[in-house]
């Protein structure tokens, strides 16, 4: 029993096509049919004049209506005196208007039926609470009317592919494939001057102003689908909606570069940004975690930002971060080789046969290694047969070529000979070196799609950018692996409930160690045996059954770091040591508070080799929950070696946190030492994250030191703070839904459940069991098996997102070989710009007709109400008659759909 699922997003040329079928909310803004400007006037220099006049003229091909009580016309066009009196519905509305007046202009236009408005006005929270008031007004009624908005404090938007200027800047950008997003508009009108001569062209370019309505995951989701974008690229001095962000750029950026300048990374500038913008900056850490959780490129500077758009559309992405150079001369071949090292990247080592063939016909003196100096009198034929060679080194990621002016040298000549390896399958970036000598040869690599820059460490420092978007990328959409014990293993989840409940109901934020230790335990993260003594003969007793030296920590429901108040004995040796550091713990906290001291733990003294790591997680007022990872001891906050990354995590995206700090390196073994079991570490990192996700009463939690060495990991030290309010901030990256994860009734052995990344080798088996007729049935097309399974393909089933879709599988595990194999997929995905989903579903051809696709799709409805949807509908071949008679009988109507052979079936909650 299958369903196909099309998809029907208009692909036809905006210029011409735009108002077939608008899908979607935004088009208004961006492909309006009509335009009212309100506040529109002949006054010179003003803001309601300019947009205006841009508008005019830059013909988009659609209507344009002066809105202005005081005056019958305006630069020759009919004036109406409010939005009501225009004589046809307006899709967008530009406000012009002093701040205080907008909220009612709002009102007017949704009573008017438009939907799209552009709030150029500023005076709104960036002045204080008076400015915030009014942006409630606006955005109450927007709400209730259905209305997008972008801005206010904002220059508008064009679309230079249609024409549409709404802005009131002084002329329109060229028309190109770059979507260009700011929230600083002075910087809009300075980047645009700029674009016009570098000839460098936009698909659109949005000054977003403070964002009210319309933030960045709605433009990022808008421009994903947009056929003449191939780059986003952003100017931030604030986030906003957080998760809405992830959520919109994680899929698009696999096949869009989204390139971000975000300011703030210094105190000042964050403040600076803050009093421009009325919003919260964020820690710029944190910020860097989720820009590489999401695969977005960040820059740091504005040349950074285009030069990079400009090269992802030109060249590959590099596979890793190993650069051949290839130079005349030495000197710019160190500088390139400086920037290199320093920026994270590294020298090919060049293979031997790479060696063998350069001996071939490079004079003696080259320098026989990566720097490739191939001499002062390099010809450009040898230029030519040099990258040749290199170019098929497999230890290289990517080249280098940089050409310096000499009188033996033709840069002319030799960027003509490069025009043929502008597609080596690796990214080929070139510095040719001088003035008006190289000027002919830069024009020839750029035409050729070559970058070329005047400086060689600019090259490289762009490279540098690229392998790390490329690390990025693979970190998101690389399958990890799946724990042994997957299926044996879950939460102790009423000890869990226990401890948390005992805390609140005593209204005490401050877990002791000992719970703090059972509550890890409860995830399965190893930790010392502990148990607690209120007295020095209990202290003693507890030490003889545990044998000796032992360690006596501080007991207390107050104090949270126990070093810094003398309760911490290590190394006791026998029953007199332990009552003399009980005595002494004792006297000093009681000393300090003497409610706080309830008596001490005593645990096993420890003599593990290995390494003290740290393992925590705090509130971000952002994003959420935050881990964190690195060296740990008390010396923690001297070395500062720590990585952060947003939960959950898989073990891929463990080792990529890991990967980050500079104790790695020791993890994997130096000096002898042998490496410790690195995916055991992965897979205690993994349940750390779902510990922090799962329980959101958490504010913090520390595991200091966490000890790792060859034989094990395990928590000496933990420290548990919970949050004292109930307004608790939900992780920016939705957790596994859990909650929808269920046994099929019909058969115990089939679990129903949301997909996973690790699933991805499950669905390669599942796909190879289908028959023609059943892919045929479920794409309304045949599909061959290689694309089908193409890991490319799968990630886009198996990384979801679950806040825009949910994928369902049936979960077969074989009692006797425990095995597991997938029956059947269904699958949820949100409509852009609505609050409606469309469903499809397929089920594996020796499991059809025994009332599991039935199955699959009652609980699709389920979660659709779960998750507050108006409606689902699905698209169905005209012969599939078995689904038909599926979705009627569970409550779907049926509609013939335009075109042939296909129905729509919708489902209306």
């Amino acid at each position: 029993m299958q369903i196909n699922s099309m998809n029907h997003s208009t692909a036809s040329d905006p210029a011409h096509d735009i108002w077939k079928e608008q899908r979607h909310e935004l088009d208004r803004i961006f492909r309006p049919r009509s335009v009212a400007v309100i506040g529109a006037t002949e006054r010179e220099g003003s803001v309601g004049r300019t947009l205006l006049w841009n508008l005019i003229s830059n013909p988009f091909g659609g209507t344009v209506f002066p809105v202005n009580p005081q005056r019958h016309s305006v630069l020759g066009l009919k004036s109406y005196p409010d939005i009501a009196s225009v004589p046809e519905v307006v899709d967008l509305a530009v406000i012009a208007t002093p701040a205080a007046v907008v909220p009612q202009a709002i009102r007017e236009c949704i009573a008017a039926g438009v939907k799209g408005a552009v709030i150029v006005s500023a005076g709104f929270k960036e002045i204080g609470p008076a400015g915030v008031a009014l942006e409630q007004e606006i955005m109450a009624a927007a709400r209730l009317g259905g209305m997008r908005i972008i801005g206010p404090n904002c220059l508008g938007v064009m679309n230079p592919v249609l024409g549409l200027n709404a802005t009131f800047a002084g002329t329109i950008a060229r028309p190109g494939n770059v979507a260009f997003i700011s929230q600083s508009g002075a910087l809009c009108t300075s980047i645009l001057d700029w674009s016009l001569g570098e000839n460098v062209g936009f698909s659109t370019f949005v000054s977003i102003g403070s964002m009210l309505d319309v933030g960045w995951g709605d433009l990022i989701e808008y421009f994903g689908d947009d056929p003449h974008t191939k780059s986003i690229v952003l100017y931030m001095e604030s986030m906003g909606d957080a998760r809405s962000f992830l959520s919109a750029a994680r899929p698009v950026a696999i096949d869009k570069p989204i390139i971000i300048l975000k300011v703030g990374r210094t105190a000042a500038a964050a403040a600076a940004a803050a009093s421009h913008t009325g919003a919260l900056t964020g820690s710029d850490d944190v910020l860097n975690a989720a820009f590489r959780r999401c695969g977005a490129l960040r820059v740091h500077t504005i040349s950074d930002l285009f030069d990079m758009a400009e090269i992802l559309a030109k060249q590959p992405r590099p596979q890793g971060n190993r650069l051949s150079i290839v130079t005349n001369a030495g000197g710019p071949g160190a500088i390139a080789t400086d920037a290199l090292i320093s920026g994270g990247g590294a020298l090919a080592e060049l293979a031997p046969e790479t060696l063998q063939q350069l001996d071939g016909f490079l004079p003696p003196q080259w320098s026989h290694q990566n720097p490739i100096d191939i001499l002062g009198d390099a010809s450009s034929d040898r230029y030519a047969k040099t990258i040749e060679v290199v170019a098929s080194d497999p230890n290289s990621d990517g080249l280098l070529v940089i050409l310096t002016p000499q009188a033996m040298t033709n840069p002319t000549k030799t960027a003509e000979e490069l025009k043929s390896y502008s597609k080596l399958g690796k990214p080929l970036l070139t510095s040719w070196m001088g003035g008006a000598e190289v000027l002919a040869a830069t024009e020839i690599l750029n035409q050729a799609k070559i970058p070329t820059f005047p400086y060689p460490d600019t090259a490289v420092r762009l490279f540098n950018y690229m392998w790390r978007y490329s690390y990025n990328l693979r970190a998101i959409y690389e399958t990890p692996s799946l724990a042994a014990d997957s299926d044996l293993w879950s939460p102790d989840r009423p000890t869990i409930a226990k401890i948390l409940t005992s805390a609140r109901t005593n209204d005490r934020p401050l877990l002791t160690e000992y719970e703090s230790k059972q509550l890890l335990s409860a995830y399965g993260i190893p930790t010392i045996a502990t148990s607690i003594a209120t007295s020095d003969r209990e202290a003693v007793e507890i030490a003889d059954r545990l044998g000796y030296p032992v360690v006596l920590k501080l007991h207390s429901e107050t104090i949270t770091h126990k070093t810094d108040v003398g309760g911490v004995q290590l190394n006791l040796g026998d029953a007199k040591a332990v009552i003399s550091a009980f005595e002494a713990i004792a006297q000093r906290v009681r000393a300090i508070d003497p409610a706080a001291f309830l008596g001490v733990t005593v645990q096993p003294m420890v003599r593990l080799e290995g390494y003290e790591l740290i393992l925590g997680s705090s509130i971000d007022p952002q994003f959420g929950p935050v881990m964190l990872f690195g060296s740990g001891g008390q010396l923690v906050e001297v070395f500062q070696d720590r990585s952060l990354a947003l939960p959950p995590l898989n073990t891929t995206l463990a080792r990529r946190m890991m990967e980050q700090t500079r104790i790695y390196k020791a993890l994997q073994g130096v000096r002898g030492r042998s490496a410790i079991d690195l995916e055991k570490l992965e897979q205690l990192l993994v349940r750390f994250s779902q510990l922090i996700v799962e329980q959101p009463q958490i504010a913090e939690i520390d595991i200091n030191p966490l000890l790792v060495s060859p034989e094990g990991a395990i928590a000496l030290d933990a420290r548990v703070v919970l949050q004292t309010t109930e307004n608790t901030i939900s992780p920016a990256i939705r957790p596994y839904p859990v909650q929808y994860v269920q046994q099929w009734s019909t058969d115990s052995s089939i679990t129903i459940r949301p997909i996973r990344p690790e699933d991805e080798p499950l669905m390669v088996l599942f796909h190879q069991e289908l028959s023609e007729e059943s892919v045929y049935l479920r794409y309304a097309h045949m599909v061959n098996l290689k694309h089908r399974i193409a890991h490319e393909r799968l990630t886009r089933s198996c990384f979801i997102d679950y806040d825009r879709e949910m994928l369902l599988v049936a979960d077969r595990k074989d009692p006797e070989t425990s095995e597991h194999q997938i029956l059947g997929v269904a699958r949820l995905s949100n409509l852009h710009g609505k609050n409606e989903a469309e469903f499809a579903l397929i089920v594996r051809d020796s499991y059809q007709e025994r009332g599991l696709g039935t199955e699959l799709l009652r609980l699709l409805l389920q979660i659709g109400r779960e998750e507050k949807l108006n409606a689902i509908v699905g698209y169905i071949l005209t012969s599939n008659y078995k689904m038909q008679s599926l979705c009627e009988k569970i409550g779907f109507e049926l509609k013939p759909e335009r075109g042939e052979g296909m129905l729509k079936a919708v489902f209306v909650y």
